[in-house]
């Protein structure tokens, strides 16, 4: 696939370049373990010379006019239309996404470039009164400059792309490192499309490394004002550390142990439907996902019944097969932690109603009954197609259950009586919940973000103008100011 062959390289400045590390990061096809590229890692003096490349090509880019500036996220658009089949190919293969899924991420990644256009033109000033007569206050929201992305690998071209594009929308550039296991989709599309579309040299660029080539260099250097991760709350947790320590302002997107709650009045088929996708879209492989399902003891039954008889049905196997419902999870690392973890639950004693097998790193869909209050299972985010059955004796049992994690991203509720959910979710300790539908939802204008151990910040919209702008404040004396000496 040309892509692969193309784009394994760093891109510094608007150039392609070989890393001058010694050891490469080798990209496999999950699903088969095709060798895709093989890409030698970005070193600290490559960090230092993409962040002085960001800072060199800011300045001009900050400066331009926003109407200008927002051309290039139209034209990202057409490009990916343009190249839509391509783009699902490399999606399928780097992350073993299924069709459906690889839709579903293109479809988004449009939509956040469609709201990049406009987000150019959000920024505005303010004129603030002042108890000093002839003073006027001004208040200029500016770029903060130079910002550094780490994104993840289950959705890398859309949660690059997701902090990638407001910040150069708002007038900053980028430096991007793409999570090892999918670095040409989280990174090499990503420039290669922004670049097709116009986006100067030096304003975007992507680094393949490995924190045992750079350390901390990415957020330590001096540069970058904003660090922007999506990934998990352990590594989040140094970034935040590292960050702060450095007085840069971190946007953290996290981990998550999603509910969904089935109260009692609830329409049993819905409700399964949005659950079967809710927990086993793109392999479970979501920090929305609802890792777990609440239910109502007076529905357990039905739903149960139902939602096994769904699950039993889902064809796991080639991604590269439309009919495909689960492909494969990311690395056979990921596929024996969650095996271990169904092992550990059922050594525990819990019951499995469906026990799925696991092949390499192609993992059926298991679904868990009977799972002690107490047990970890239940406290931590779950990273593949494991469902978790948790049955309640009523709304205040329910909300007690659902707000017993150390994670708040997303949720969800079904319920026949709309204002009864909107109840019960503003109750739940969660960034994000969903009244009568799916836990997993993001739309470019509603602020996306988590409480507790699921980040810090919000993206999308507005909250990115304030996420990639600072205010400056700028006053003046008309007449002459008067002083003490």
């Amino acid at each position: 696939m040309s892509y692969f062959s193309e784009l394994a390289y760093q891109y510094i400045d608007g150039e392609w370049r070989t890393g001058s590390g010694s050891w490469d990061i080798v990209d496999f096809n999950p699903y088969n373990g095709e060798k895709l590229a093989s890409i030698t890692v970005a070193t600290a003096a490559e960090v230092d010379l993409a962040y002085r490349a960001a800072e060199r090509a800011q300045h001009a880019w900050g400066a331009t006019n926003p109407y200008t500036r927002r051309l290039v996220f139209e034209r990202a658009v057409r490009v990916i239309e343009d190249r839509e089949r391509e783009l699902t190919e490399a999606i399928i293969a780097e992350c073993g996404g299924t069709h459906v899924k690889a839709a579903f991420e293109l479809g988004l990644a449009k939509e956040f470039l469609r709201e990049a256009v406009s987000l150019a033109l959000h920024p505005e000033g303010r004129i603030l009164p002042s108890p000093i007569d002839g003073k006027e206050n001004r208040l200029y929201r500016v770029p903060v400059g130079v910002v550094g992305v780490i994104s993840p690998f289950n959705f890398p071209f859309l949660l690059s792309l997701k902090s990638v594009a407001p910040a150069l929308a708002l007038g900053n550039a980028v430096v991007l490192k793409p999570h090892q296991n999918t670095p040409v989709c989280g990174g090499g599309l990503v420039a290669d499309v922004l670049a097709a579309a116009g986006l100067p040299p030096g304003l975007l660029n992507v680094l393949v490394t490995d924190i045992a080539e750079i350390g901390d260099a990415l957020i330590e250097h001096p540069v970058p004002r904003v660090i922007s991760f999506t990934g998990s709350d352990r590594v989040g947790r140094h970034v935040a550390t590292v960050a702060a320590a450095h007085f840069k302002r971190t946007v953290l997107e996290m981990g998550g142990n999603s509910a969904l709650v089935v109260l009692d009045d609830a329409d049993v088929d819905y409700a399964v439907d949005a659950a079967v996708f809710s927990r086993f879209v793109h392999q479970g492989q979501v920090c929305m996902s609802a890792n777990r399902l609440l239910v109502d003891r007076s529905l357990e039954r039905a739903f149960t019944e139902r939602f096994v008889d769904r699950v039993r049905t889902l064809k796991v196997g080639d991604p590269r097969d439309p009919a495909t419902h689960i492909g494969p999870l990311i690395n056979e690392t990921q596929a024996e932690a969650v095996t271990a973890l169904v092992e550990r639950a059922l050594a525990e004693g819990a019951t499995a109603l469906v026990r799925g097998t696991a092949d390499g790193t192609l993992v059926g869909p298991t679904v868990l009954t009977g799972i002690a209050p107490d047990s970890p299972v239940l406290a931590q985010e779950v990273f593949g197609p494991v469902a978790l059955l948790i049955p309640f004796d009523g709304d205040e049992e329910a909300l007690k259950i659902a707000n017993s994690t150390g994670y708040g991203l997303s949720g969800a509720v079904h319920t026949g009586d709309i204002e009864r959910g909107v109840r019960f979710a503003r109750r739940v300790d969660t960034g994000m919940i969903h009244v009568n539908d799916s836990t997993v939802h993001d739309e470019p204008i509603v602020p996306f973000g988590g409480e507790k151990n699921s980040g810090l910040g919000r993206l999308n919209g507005d909250a990115a103008v304030e996420d990639f702008t600072t205010t400056k404040w700028v006053s003046i004396q008309h007449g002459r100011s008067t002083f003490p000496f």
